[in-house]
Protein backbone atom coordinates (compact mmCIF):
# COMPACT_ATOMS: atom_id res chain seq x y z
CA UNK A 1 0.00 0.00 0.00
CA UNK A 2 1.13 3.55 -0.75
CA UNK A 3 0.79 5.64 2.40
CA UNK A 4 2.16 9.02 1.40
CA UNK A 5 3.73 10.92 -1.50
CA UNK A 6 5.71 14.08 -0.71
CA UNK A 7 8.36 16.43 -2.08
CA UNK A 8 10.85 19.10 -1.05
CA UNK A 9 8.95 21.56 -3.26
CA UNK A 10 7.41 24.22 -0.95
CA UNK A 11 4.06 24.24 -2.72
CA UNK A 12 3.81 20.51 -3.42
CA UNK A 13 0.40 19.00 -2.56
CA UNK A 14 1.41 16.19 -0.24
CA UNK A 15 -0.89 13.22 -0.66
CA UNK A 16 -1.88 10.73 1.97
CA UNK A 17 -3.63 7.51 1.03
CA UNK A 18 -5.63 4.87 2.86
CA UNK A 19 -6.70 1.33 2.10
CA UNK A 20 -9.34 0.57 -0.50
CA UNK A 21 -10.39 3.09 -3.14
CA UNK A 22 -8.61 6.48 -3.22
CA UNK A 23 -9.78 9.07 -5.77
CA UNK A 24 -7.57 12.06 -6.53
CA UNK A 25 -9.88 14.63 -8.07
CA UNK A 26 -9.07 17.51 -10.42
CA UNK A 27 -11.92 20.03 -10.50
CA UNK A 28 -12.74 23.16 -12.36
CA UNK A 29 -13.01 26.18 -10.07
CA UNK A 30 -16.01 28.46 -10.24
CA UNK A 31 -15.27 31.40 -12.49
CA UNK A 32 -12.46 29.68 -14.36
CA UNK A 33 -12.27 30.43 -18.06
CA UNK A 34 -12.65 27.84 -20.80
CA UNK A 35 -8.89 27.92 -21.25
CA UNK A 36 -8.33 26.98 -17.62
CA UNK A 37 -8.66 23.23 -17.73
CA UNK A 38 -7.47 20.42 -15.51
CA UNK A 39 -5.13 18.90 -18.09
CA UNK A 40 -2.09 20.32 -16.25
CA UNK A 41 -3.34 19.81 -12.72
CA UNK A 42 -0.91 16.99 -12.05
CA UNK A 43 -3.03 13.82 -12.18
CA UNK A 44 -0.69 12.06 -14.60
CA UNK A 45 2.33 13.54 -12.79
CA UNK A 46 1.38 11.46 -9.75
CA UNK A 47 1.79 8.35 -11.88
CA UNK A 48 5.20 9.55 -13.01
CA UNK A 49 6.28 10.27 -9.42
CA UNK A 50 5.35 6.75 -8.35
CA UNK A 51 7.37 5.28 -11.23
CA UNK A 52 10.29 7.62 -10.54
CA UNK A 53 10.36 6.44 -6.91
CA UNK A 54 10.16 2.77 -7.89
CA UNK A 55 13.23 2.77 -10.11
CA UNK A 56 12.10 4.03 -13.51
CA UNK A 57 14.84 5.36 -15.79
CA UNK A 58 15.19 9.13 -15.76
CA UNK A 59 16.49 10.05 -19.19
CA UNK A 60 17.28 13.50 -20.47
CA UNK A 61 13.60 14.08 -21.28
CA UNK A 62 12.46 13.09 -17.79
CA UNK A 63 10.14 15.45 -15.97
CA UNK A 64 12.40 15.22 -12.92
CA UNK A 65 15.45 16.45 -14.79
CA UNK A 66 13.77 19.64 -15.94
CA UNK A 67 15.29 22.87 -14.66
CA UNK A 68 12.32 23.50 -12.37
CA UNK A 69 12.52 20.10 -10.60
CA UNK A 70 16.06 18.71 -10.99
CA UNK A 71 17.24 19.96 -7.60
CA UNK A 72 14.10 18.91 -5.74
CA UNK A 73 13.60 15.55 -4.11
CA UNK A 74 10.46 13.43 -4.17
CA UNK A 75 9.50 10.76 -1.68
CA UNK A 76 7.09 7.93 -1.10
CA UNK A 77 6.10 5.91 1.93
CA UNK A 78 4.80 2.49 1.00
CA UNK A 79 4.64 -1.02 2.37
CA UNK A 80 7.42 -3.28 1.15
CA UNK A 81 7.51 -6.82 2.45
CA UNK A 82 4.83 -5.93 4.99
CA UNK A 83 6.79 -3.00 6.45
CA UNK A 84 6.50 0.74 5.71
CA UNK A 85 9.51 2.02 3.78
CA UNK A 86 10.39 5.59 2.84
CA UNK A 87 12.24 6.16 -0.45
CA UNK A 88 13.49 9.54 -1.74
CA UNK A 89 15.08 10.44 -5.09
CA UNK A 90 15.98 13.55 -7.03
CA UNK A 91 16.56 14.22 -10.71
CA UNK A 92 20.01 15.64 -9.95
CA UNK A 93 21.11 12.49 -8.13
CA UNK A 94 18.90 10.07 -10.05
CA UNK A 95 21.20 7.02 -9.79
CA UNK A 96 20.80 6.80 -5.98
CA UNK A 97 17.86 6.65 -3.56
CA UNK A 98 17.66 7.26 0.17
CA UNK A 99 15.71 4.39 1.68
CA UNK A 100 14.65 4.13 5.31
CA UNK A 101 12.28 2.32 7.64
CA UNK A 102 12.36 -1.42 6.93
CA UNK A 103 14.03 -3.87 9.27
CA UNK A 104 15.58 -5.73 6.34
CA UNK A 105 17.50 -2.54 5.42
CA UNK A 106 19.14 -2.06 8.84
CA UNK A 107 18.08 1.58 9.11
CA UNK A 108 18.79 4.26 6.54
CA UNK A 109 20.43 3.12 3.37
CA UNK A 110 21.62 4.76 0.18
CA UNK A 111 20.84 2.31 -2.60
CA UNK A 112 21.59 2.43 -6.29
CA UNK A 113 18.63 2.36 -8.60
CA UNK A 114 19.50 -1.23 -9.59
CA UNK A 115 19.73 -2.34 -5.95
CA UNK A 116 16.40 -0.71 -5.15
CA UNK A 117 14.55 -2.37 -8.06
CA UNK A 118 16.15 -5.71 -7.16
CA UNK A 119 14.89 -5.31 -3.59
CA UNK A 120 11.39 -4.38 -4.78
CA UNK A 121 11.41 -7.31 -7.21
CA UNK A 122 12.28 -9.64 -4.36
CA UNK A 123 9.71 -8.32 -1.88
CA UNK A 124 6.82 -7.75 -4.29
CA UNK A 125 7.19 -10.53 -6.87
CA UNK A 126 9.65 -13.05 -5.42
CA UNK A 127 12.05 -12.59 -8.35
CA UNK A 128 15.00 -13.64 -6.18
CA UNK A 129 13.64 -17.18 -6.23
CA UNK A 130 14.20 -17.57 -9.98
CA UNK A 131 16.90 -20.27 -10.18
CA UNK A 132 17.96 -19.95 -13.80
CA UNK A 133 19.03 -16.43 -14.66
CA UNK A 134 20.60 -17.15 -18.04
CA UNK A 135 18.83 -15.27 -20.79
CA UNK A 136 15.78 -13.11 -20.26
CA UNK A 137 13.90 -13.26 -16.99
CA UNK A 138 10.96 -11.30 -15.55
CA UNK A 139 12.05 -7.94 -14.17
CA UNK A 140 10.50 -5.77 -11.49
CA UNK A 141 9.92 -2.86 -13.87
CA UNK A 142 8.19 -4.99 -16.52
CA UNK A 143 5.86 -6.51 -13.90
CA UNK A 144 5.22 -3.37 -11.85
CA UNK A 145 4.13 -1.37 -14.91
CA UNK A 146 0.97 -3.48 -15.17
CA UNK A 147 -0.12 -2.20 -11.77
CA UNK A 148 0.67 1.47 -12.46
CA UNK A 149 0.06 2.00 -16.18
CA UNK A 150 1.65 5.06 -17.81
CA UNK A 151 -0.19 7.09 -20.43
CA UNK A 152 2.93 8.38 -22.18
CA UNK A 153 4.12 4.77 -22.67
CA UNK A 154 0.89 3.83 -24.43
CA UNK A 155 -0.28 1.56 -21.60
CA UNK A 156 -3.97 2.12 -22.38
CA UNK A 157 -3.94 0.54 -25.83
CA UNK A 158 -4.38 -3.16 -25.17
CA UNK A 159 -4.68 -5.13 -21.92
CA UNK A 160 -1.72 -7.45 -22.37
CA UNK A 161 0.76 -4.62 -22.98
CA UNK A 162 1.87 -1.97 -20.49
CA UNK A 163 3.65 -0.05 -23.29
CA UNK A 164 3.03 0.39 -26.99
CA UNK A 165 6.62 -0.57 -27.84
CA UNK A 166 6.60 -3.60 -25.54
CA UNK A 167 7.89 -6.61 -27.44
CA UNK A 168 6.15 -9.99 -27.52
CA UNK A 169 8.87 -11.58 -25.40
CA UNK A 170 8.52 -8.99 -22.63
CA UNK A 171 4.76 -9.16 -22.21
CA UNK A 172 4.60 -12.95 -22.69
CA UNK A 173 7.35 -13.39 -20.11
CA UNK A 174 5.66 -11.04 -17.63
CA UNK A 175 2.13 -12.37 -18.01
CA UNK A 176 3.06 -16.04 -17.87
CA UNK A 177 4.94 -15.26 -14.66
CA UNK A 178 2.03 -13.29 -13.17
CA UNK A 179 -0.44 -16.00 -14.17
CA UNK A 180 1.70 -18.65 -12.47
CA UNK A 181 2.51 -20.47 -15.73
CA UNK A 182 5.84 -21.63 -17.17
CA UNK A 183 7.41 -18.32 -18.16
CA UNK A 184 10.62 -20.00 -19.36
CA UNK A 185 8.72 -21.03 -22.51
CA UNK A 186 8.49 -17.35 -23.44
CA UNK A 187 12.23 -17.03 -22.92
CA UNK A 188 12.88 -19.94 -25.28
CA UNK A 189 10.58 -18.34 -27.83
CA UNK A 190 12.64 -15.18 -27.68
CA UNK A 191 15.78 -17.17 -28.43
CA UNK A 192 14.06 -18.47 -31.55
CA UNK A 193 13.05 -14.92 -32.54
CA UNK A 194 16.59 -13.65 -32.06
CA UNK A 195 18.00 -16.45 -34.19
CA UNK A 196 15.36 -15.77 -36.83
CA UNK A 197 16.22 -12.09 -36.76
CA UNK A 198 19.89 -12.90 -37.29
CA UNK A 199 18.95 -15.27 -40.09
CA UNK A 200 16.81 -12.59 -41.72
CA UNK A 201 19.64 -10.05 -41.46
CA UNK A 202 22.09 -12.48 -43.04
CA UNK A 203 19.66 -13.24 -45.85
CA UNK A 204 19.09 -9.53 -46.36
CA UNK A 205 22.83 -8.86 -46.41
CA UNK A 206 23.42 -11.75 -48.83
CA UNK A 207 24.31 -10.44 -52.24
CA UNK A 208 26.11 -7.32 -51.01
CA UNK A 209 29.34 -6.67 -49.19
CA UNK A 210 31.09 -9.46 -47.35
CA UNK A 211 27.98 -11.62 -47.38
CA UNK A 212 27.71 -11.73 -51.16
CA UNK A 213 29.45 -15.11 -51.19
CA UNK A 214 26.52 -16.92 -49.63
CA UNK A 215 23.93 -16.12 -52.28
CA UNK A 216 22.32 -19.15 -53.84
CA UNK A 217 20.46 -22.31 -53.09
CA UNK A 218 22.21 -25.26 -51.55
CA UNK A 219 21.06 -27.53 -54.40
CA UNK A 220 22.58 -25.24 -57.05
CA UNK A 221 25.81 -24.80 -55.14
CA UNK A 222 26.15 -28.55 -54.58
CA UNK A 223 26.34 -29.06 -58.37
CA UNK A 224 28.81 -26.21 -58.81
CA UNK A 225 31.06 -27.58 -56.07
CA UNK A 226 31.03 -31.08 -57.59
CA UNK A 227 31.99 -29.86 -61.07
CA UNK A 228 34.63 -27.45 -59.78
CA UNK A 229 36.25 -30.09 -57.55
CA UNK A 230 36.52 -32.52 -60.49
CA UNK A 231 38.18 -29.85 -62.63
CA UNK A 232 40.57 -28.99 -59.80
CA UNK A 233 41.63 -32.63 -59.37
CA UNK A 234 42.40 -32.83 -63.09
CA UNK A 235 44.54 -29.69 -62.92
CA UNK A 236 46.31 -30.97 -59.82
CA UNK A 237 47.16 -34.26 -61.55
CA UNK A 238 48.53 -32.36 -64.54
CA UNK A 239 50.57 -30.13 -62.27
CA UNK A 240 51.93 -33.12 -60.32
CA UNK A 241 53.16 -34.78 -63.56
CA UNK A 242 54.59 -31.64 -65.11
CA UNK A 243 58.34 -31.83 -65.87
CA UNK A 244 60.16 -28.59 -66.51
CA UNK A 245 62.61 -28.44 -69.50
CA UNK A 246 65.13 -25.61 -69.01
CA UNK A 247 66.05 -25.47 -72.76
CA UNK A 248 62.39 -25.54 -73.74
CA UNK A 249 62.57 -22.29 -75.72
CA UNK A 250 65.74 -23.31 -77.65
CA UNK A 251 64.35 -26.74 -78.49
CA UNK A 252 61.06 -25.25 -79.52
CA UNK A 253 62.96 -22.83 -81.83
CA UNK A 254 64.98 -25.70 -83.36
CA UNK A 255 61.79 -27.67 -83.98
CA UNK A 256 60.33 -24.67 -85.74
CA UNK A 257 63.43 -24.32 -87.92
CA UNK A 258 63.37 -28.02 -88.81
CA UNK A 259 59.72 -27.72 -89.76
CA UNK A 260 60.59 -24.79 -92.03
CA UNK A 261 63.49 -26.74 -93.62
CA UNK A 262 61.25 -29.78 -94.08
CA UNK A 263 58.67 -27.67 -95.82
CA UNK A 264 61.32 -26.07 -98.11
CA UNK A 265 62.66 -29.52 -99.09
CA UNK A 266 59.18 -30.77 -99.75
CA UNK A 267 58.42 -27.79 -101.94
CA UNK A 268 61.68 -28.29 -103.94
CA UNK A 269 60.93 -31.99 -104.44
CA UNK A 270 57.50 -31.09 -105.74
CA UNK A 271 59.16 -28.86 -108.35
CA UNK A 272 61.64 -31.60 -109.31
CA UNK A 273 58.87 -34.14 -109.57
CA UNK A 274 57.25 -31.87 -112.16
CA UNK A 275 60.56 -31.60 -113.99
CA UNK A 276 60.84 -35.41 -114.08
CA UNK A 277 57.38 -35.70 -115.57
CA UNK A 278 58.21 -33.08 -118.22
CA UNK A 279 61.55 -34.75 -119.10
CA UNK A 280 59.99 -38.18 -119.43
CA UNK A 281 57.33 -36.75 -121.73
CA UNK A 282 59.99 -35.00 -123.83
CA UNK A 283 62.07 -38.17 -124.13
CA UNK A 284 59.09 -40.10 -125.39
CA UNK A 285 58.59 -37.47 -128.09
CA UNK A 286 62.29 -37.30 -129.17
CA UNK A 287 62.54 -39.82 -132.22
CA UNK A 288 63.80 -39.52 -135.90
CA UNK A 289 61.10 -39.12 -138.53
CA UNK A 290 60.30 -42.17 -140.76
CA UNK A 291 62.31 -42.72 -144.04
CA UNK A 292 59.40 -42.04 -146.32
CA UNK A 293 58.83 -38.67 -144.63
CA UNK A 294 62.51 -37.69 -145.29
CA UNK A 295 62.22 -38.71 -148.96
CA UNK A 296 59.09 -36.70 -149.36
CA UNK A 297 60.78 -33.71 -147.87
CA UNK A 298 63.68 -33.96 -150.27
CA UNK A 299 61.45 -34.54 -153.30
CA UNK A 300 59.44 -31.51 -152.32
CA UNK A 301 62.71 -29.61 -151.85
CA UNK A 302 63.75 -30.62 -155.32
CA UNK A 303 60.57 -29.29 -156.64
CA UNK A 304 60.58 -26.19 -154.56
CA UNK A 305 64.28 -25.45 -154.90
CA UNK A 306 65.34 -26.38 -158.34
CA UNK A 307 69.06 -26.38 -158.97
CA UNK A 308 69.78 -26.35 -155.27
CA UNK A 309 72.84 -28.35 -154.16
CA UNK A 310 71.44 -30.99 -151.79
CA UNK A 311 73.64 -33.26 -149.77
CA UNK A 312 73.43 -36.86 -150.15
CA UNK A 313 70.37 -38.37 -148.47
CA UNK A 314 72.48 -40.76 -146.36
CA UNK A 315 74.52 -37.89 -144.90
CA UNK A 316 71.40 -36.01 -143.87
CA UNK A 317 69.88 -39.06 -142.39
CA UNK A 318 73.04 -39.77 -140.35
CA UNK A 319 73.13 -36.16 -139.14
CA UNK A 320 69.52 -36.23 -138.08
CA UNK A 321 69.99 -39.40 -136.11
CA UNK A 322 73.03 -37.87 -134.40
CA UNK A 323 71.01 -34.79 -133.29
CA UNK A 324 68.21 -36.93 -131.95
CA UNK A 325 70.67 -39.12 -130.06
CA UNK A 326 72.40 -36.14 -128.49
CA UNK A 327 69.05 -34.67 -127.47
CA UNK A 328 67.92 -37.89 -125.81
CA UNK A 329 71.25 -38.19 -123.97
CA UNK A 330 70.82 -34.66 -122.59
CA UNK A 331 67.26 -35.29 -121.48
CA UNK A 332 68.29 -38.58 -119.85
CA UNK A 333 71.02 -36.83 -117.89
CA UNK A 334 68.62 -34.09 -116.71
CA UNK A 335 66.07 -36.72 -115.73
CA UNK A 336 68.63 -38.65 -113.72
CA UNK A 337 69.84 -35.53 -111.94
CA UNK A 338 66.25 -34.55 -111.01
CA UNK A 339 65.56 -38.01 -109.60
CA UNK A 340 68.78 -37.95 -107.62
CA UNK A 341 67.89 -34.58 -106.13
CA UNK A 342 64.49 -35.94 -105.05
CA UNK A 343 66.07 -38.99 -103.47
CA UNK A 344 68.61 -36.81 -101.67
CA UNK A 345 65.89 -34.52 -100.37
CA UNK A 346 63.79 -37.47 -99.20
CA UNK A 347 66.71 -38.69 -97.13
CA UNK A 348 67.20 -35.21 -95.69
CA UNK A 349 63.49 -34.92 -95.00
CA UNK A 350 63.56 -38.23 -93.17
CA UNK A 351 66.45 -37.09 -91.06
CA UNK A 352 64.77 -33.78 -90.31
CA UNK A 353 61.48 -35.51 -89.51
CA UNK A 354 63.15 -37.92 -87.13
CA UNK A 355 64.93 -35.10 -85.34
CA UNK A 356 61.77 -33.03 -85.20
CA UNK A 357 59.86 -35.99 -83.78
CA UNK A 358 62.48 -36.35 -81.06
CA UNK A 359 62.16 -32.68 -80.23
CA UNK A 360 58.34 -32.76 -80.27
CA UNK A 361 58.24 -35.77 -77.95
CA UNK A 362 60.57 -33.96 -75.61
CA UNK A 363 58.40 -30.85 -75.70
CA UNK A 364 55.29 -32.93 -75.23
CA UNK A 365 56.62 -34.73 -72.16
CA UNK A 366 58.13 -31.58 -70.62
CA UNK A 367 57.13 -27.96 -70.25
CA UNK A 368 58.68 -24.54 -69.99
CA UNK A 369 59.15 -22.91 -66.61
CA UNK A 370 56.76 -20.09 -67.47
CA UNK A 371 54.15 -22.65 -68.49
CA UNK A 372 54.65 -24.41 -65.17
CA UNK A 373 54.24 -21.08 -63.33
CA UNK A 374 51.09 -20.30 -65.25
CA UNK A 375 49.73 -23.75 -64.50
CA UNK A 376 50.55 -23.30 -60.83
CA UNK A 377 48.79 -19.93 -60.76
CA UNK A 378 45.75 -21.30 -62.55
CA UNK A 379 45.59 -24.24 -60.16
CA UNK A 380 45.83 -21.90 -57.16
CA UNK A 381 43.07 -19.74 -58.60
CA UNK A 382 40.91 -22.82 -59.10
CA UNK A 383 41.59 -23.95 -55.54
CA UNK A 384 40.44 -20.56 -54.24
CA UNK A 385 37.33 -20.74 -56.41
CA UNK A 386 36.51 -24.23 -55.14
CA UNK A 387 37.04 -23.17 -51.52
CA UNK A 388 34.76 -20.18 -52.05
CA UNK A 389 32.10 -22.47 -53.50
CA UNK A 390 32.50 -24.84 -50.56
CA UNK A 391 32.02 -21.96 -48.12
CA UNK A 392 28.98 -20.71 -50.02
CA UNK A 393 27.55 -24.21 -50.06
CA UNK A 394 28.18 -24.66 -46.34
CA UNK A 395 26.63 -21.25 -45.59
CA UNK A 396 23.59 -21.99 -47.76
CA UNK A 397 23.15 -25.37 -46.08
CA UNK A 398 23.46 -23.74 -42.66
CA UNK A 399 20.92 -21.04 -43.52
CA UNK A 400 18.41 -23.52 -44.90
CA UNK A 401 19.09 -25.96 -42.10
CA UNK A 402 18.77 -23.26 -39.45
CA UNK A 403 15.38 -22.21 -40.81
CA UNK A 404 14.17 -25.81 -40.65
CA UNK A 405 15.53 -26.15 -37.12
CA UNK A 406 13.74 -22.97 -36.04
CA UNK A 407 10.46 -24.18 -37.53
CA UNK A 408 10.85 -27.41 -35.59
CA UNK A 409 11.71 -25.47 -32.41
CA UNK A 410 8.60 -23.33 -32.79
CA UNK A 411 6.47 -26.45 -33.10
CA UNK A 412 8.16 -27.97 -30.05
CA UNK A 413 7.54 -24.83 -27.98
CA UNK A 414 3.90 -24.72 -29.08
CA UNK A 415 3.44 -28.28 -27.84
CA UNK A 416 5.26 -27.42 -24.63
CA UNK A 417 2.98 -24.40 -24.06
CA UNK A 418 -0.12 -26.49 -24.75
CA UNK A 419 1.09 -29.11 -22.28
CA UNK A 420 1.75 -26.43 -19.64
CA UNK A 421 -1.74 -25.00 -20.14
CA UNK A 422 -3.17 -28.47 -19.63
CA UNK A 423 -1.07 -29.15 -16.53
CA UNK A 424 -1.79 -25.68 -15.04
CA UNK A 425 -5.42 -25.66 -16.09
CA UNK A 426 -6.63 -24.51 -12.68
CA UNK A 427 -4.40 -21.40 -12.74
CA UNK A 428 -5.43 -20.45 -16.25
CA UNK A 429 -9.06 -21.05 -15.31
CA UNK A 430 -8.71 -18.73 -12.31
CA UNK A 431 -7.50 -15.92 -14.58
CA UNK A 432 -10.21 -16.48 -17.18
CA UNK A 433 -12.97 -16.60 -14.58
CA UNK A 434 -11.63 -13.54 -12.72
CA UNK A 435 -11.65 -11.51 -15.95
CA UNK A 436 -15.15 -12.67 -16.85
CA UNK A 437 -16.48 -12.01 -13.33
CA UNK A 438 -15.32 -8.38 -13.42
CA UNK A 439 -16.62 -7.92 -16.95
CA UNK A 440 -20.00 -9.37 -15.96
CA UNK A 441 -20.31 -6.79 -13.20
CA UNK A 442 -19.82 -4.01 -15.74
CA UNK A 443 -21.76 -5.24 -18.77
CA UNK A 444 -24.83 -7.35 -19.44
CA UNK A 445 -22.90 -9.19 -22.16
CA UNK A 446 -19.75 -10.23 -20.32
CA UNK A 447 -16.44 -10.11 -22.08
CA UNK A 448 -13.89 -12.87 -21.84
CA UNK A 449 -10.17 -13.50 -22.01
CA UNK A 450 -8.78 -16.10 -24.39
CA UNK A 451 -5.20 -17.35 -24.22
CA UNK A 452 -4.25 -19.22 -27.36
CA UNK A 453 -1.19 -21.37 -28.00
CA UNK A 454 0.34 -20.11 -31.25
CA UNK A 455 3.59 -20.69 -33.07
CA UNK A 456 4.74 -17.30 -31.73
CA UNK A 457 3.89 -17.94 -28.09
CA UNK A 458 0.76 -17.27 -26.04
CA UNK A 459 -1.63 -14.84 -27.69
CA UNK A 460 -4.12 -12.92 -25.55
CA UNK A 461 -7.51 -11.97 -26.95
CA UNK A 462 -10.41 -10.16 -25.29
CA UNK A 463 -13.63 -10.62 -27.23
CA UNK A 464 -16.29 -8.25 -25.98
CA UNK A 465 -19.34 -6.70 -27.60
CA UNK A 466 -18.50 -3.26 -28.94
CA UNK A 467 -14.78 -3.78 -28.27
CA UNK A 468 -13.83 -1.55 -31.17
CA UNK A 469 -14.84 1.56 -29.23
CA UNK A 470 -12.21 3.35 -27.16
CA UNK A 471 -14.32 3.16 -24.00
CA UNK A 472 -14.91 -0.60 -24.26
CA UNK A 473 -11.20 -1.22 -24.95
CA UNK A 474 -10.31 0.72 -21.82
CA UNK A 475 -12.77 -1.28 -19.77
CA UNK A 476 -11.07 -4.45 -21.06
CA UNK A 477 -7.88 -3.09 -19.50
CA UNK A 478 -9.79 -2.39 -16.27
CA UNK A 479 -11.06 -6.01 -16.17
CA UNK A 480 -7.60 -7.34 -16.97
CA UNK A 481 -5.93 -5.32 -14.19
CA UNK A 482 -8.56 -6.38 -11.67
CA UNK A 483 -7.94 -9.98 -12.72
CA UNK A 484 -4.21 -9.55 -12.01
CA UNK A 485 -4.96 -8.01 -8.61
CA UNK A 486 -7.22 -10.93 -7.70
CA UNK A 487 -4.57 -13.49 -8.67
CA UNK A 488 -1.84 -11.61 -6.78
CA UNK A 489 -4.02 -11.23 -3.68
CA UNK A 490 -4.85 -14.93 -3.64
CA UNK A 491 -1.17 -15.88 -4.05
CA UNK A 492 0.29 -13.27 -1.71
CA UNK A 493 2.34 -11.50 -4.35
CA UNK A 494 2.33 -8.16 -6.18
CA UNK A 495 2.71 -4.58 -4.91
CA UNK A 496 -0.57 -4.58 -2.98
CA UNK A 497 -1.93 -1.58 -4.88
CA UNK A 498 -3.32 -0.71 -8.30
CA UNK A 499 -3.15 2.80 -9.75
CA UNK A 500 -5.25 3.99 -12.67
CA UNK A 501 -4.74 7.30 -14.42
CA UNK A 502 -7.78 9.27 -15.60
CA UNK A 503 -6.79 8.38 -19.18
CA UNK A 504 -8.15 4.90 -18.54
CA UNK A 505 -11.63 6.40 -18.51
CA UNK A 506 -11.27 8.41 -21.73
CA UNK A 507 -14.26 7.68 -23.94
CA UNK A 508 -16.09 5.81 -21.19
CA UNK A 509 -19.66 6.79 -20.35
CA UNK A 510 -20.02 8.48 -16.96
CA UNK A 511 -22.37 5.79 -15.67
CA UNK A 512 -19.86 3.15 -16.72
CA UNK A 513 -17.11 5.01 -14.87
CA UNK A 514 -19.14 4.99 -11.66
CA UNK A 515 -19.82 1.26 -12.13
CA UNK A 516 -16.10 0.60 -12.65
CA UNK A 517 -15.16 2.61 -9.54
CA UNK A 518 -17.75 0.73 -7.52
CA UNK A 519 -16.43 -2.63 -8.75
CA UNK A 520 -12.87 -1.47 -8.02
CA UNK A 521 -13.80 -0.34 -4.50
CA UNK A 522 -15.66 -3.59 -3.73
CA UNK A 523 -12.88 -5.76 -5.17
CA UNK A 524 -10.20 -3.84 -3.23
CA UNK A 525 -12.16 -4.22 0.00
CA UNK A 526 -12.82 -7.90 -0.67
CA UNK A 527 -9.21 -8.75 -1.44
CA UNK A 528 -7.54 -6.22 0.83
CA UNK A 529 -5.58 -4.16 -1.71
CA UNK A 530 -5.40 -0.44 -2.41
CA UNK A 531 -6.97 1.09 -5.53
CA UNK A 532 -5.84 4.62 -6.44
CA UNK A 533 -7.61 6.55 -9.22
CA UNK A 534 -7.01 10.02 -10.62
CA UNK A 535 -9.93 11.60 -12.46
CA UNK A 536 -11.69 14.76 -13.48
CA UNK A 537 -14.62 15.75 -11.30
CA UNK A 538 -17.29 15.83 -13.99
CA UNK A 539 -16.42 12.38 -15.39
CA UNK A 540 -18.24 10.43 -12.70
CA UNK A 541 -19.43 12.81 -10.06
CA UNK A 542 -22.59 13.61 -12.02
CA UNK A 543 -23.64 9.96 -11.92
CA UNK A 544 -24.73 7.88 -8.98
CA UNK A 545 -25.27 4.20 -8.42
CA UNK A 546 -26.98 2.42 -5.58
CA UNK A 547 -24.81 1.98 -2.52
CA UNK A 548 -21.84 3.92 -3.92
CA UNK A 549 -20.79 7.56 -3.84
CA UNK A 550 -17.52 8.70 -5.39
CA UNK A 551 -17.22 11.54 -2.92
CA UNK A 552 -16.87 9.04 -0.09
CA UNK A 553 -13.53 7.95 -1.55
CA UNK A 554 -12.16 11.30 -2.72
CA UNK A 555 -8.91 12.50 -1.15
CA UNK A 556 -8.93 15.73 0.84
CA UNK A 557 -6.45 17.24 -1.62
CA UNK A 558 -8.17 18.48 -4.77
CA UNK A 559 -6.17 19.55 -7.82
CA UNK A 560 -7.06 22.29 -10.29
CA UNK A 561 -5.47 24.08 -13.19
CA UNK A 562 -7.63 27.14 -12.65
CA UNK A 563 -5.02 28.75 -10.37
CA UNK A 564 -1.26 29.07 -10.65
CA UNK A 565 -0.72 27.05 -7.47
CA UNK A 566 -3.63 24.65 -7.91
CA UNK A 567 -1.67 21.79 -9.45
CA UNK A 568 0.18 18.98 -7.72
CA UNK A 569 3.55 20.76 -7.81
CA UNK A 570 2.14 24.09 -6.52
CA UNK A 571 3.33 26.11 -9.50
CA UNK A 572 3.31 25.99 -13.28
CA UNK A 573 6.36 25.31 -15.37
CA UNK A 574 7.17 24.27 -18.89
Amino acid sequence: MIRRVFSSLPGFKELEFHGGLNVLVAQKEAGATDKQTRNRAGKTSLIEIIHFLTGADAGTDSLFRSAALANESFGIVMDVGGEPVTAERSGKDRSKLRVDGAGFLSGKARLSNAEWTALLGEKMFGLHEIPDREGRIPTFRSLFSYFVRRQHSGAFTTPEKQATMQQACDYQLALLYLLGLDWTIAREWQKVREREKTLAEVRKAAGVGAFGSIVGKASDLRTQVTVAEARLKEMQRHLAGFRVLPQYAEIESEADQLTSQFNDLANASVIDAGTVRDLETAMRSEAPPPIDELEGIYAEAGVSLPGLAIKRYDDVRSFHESVIRNRRDYLADELEFAKLRIVSRDKEKQRIDERRAELMNLLKSHGALDQFSKLQAETARKEAEVESLRQRFAAAEQLEGTKNELDIERSRLTLRLRRDFAEQKHRLSEAILAFEETSKRLYESAGSMNVEETSNGPQFEFPMQGSRSKGIKNMQIFCFDMMLMRLCAERGTGPGFLVHDSHLFDGVDGRQIVSALKVGAETAEELGFQYIVTMNEDDAFKETTEGFNVNDHALSVVLTDAKEDGGLFGFRFQ
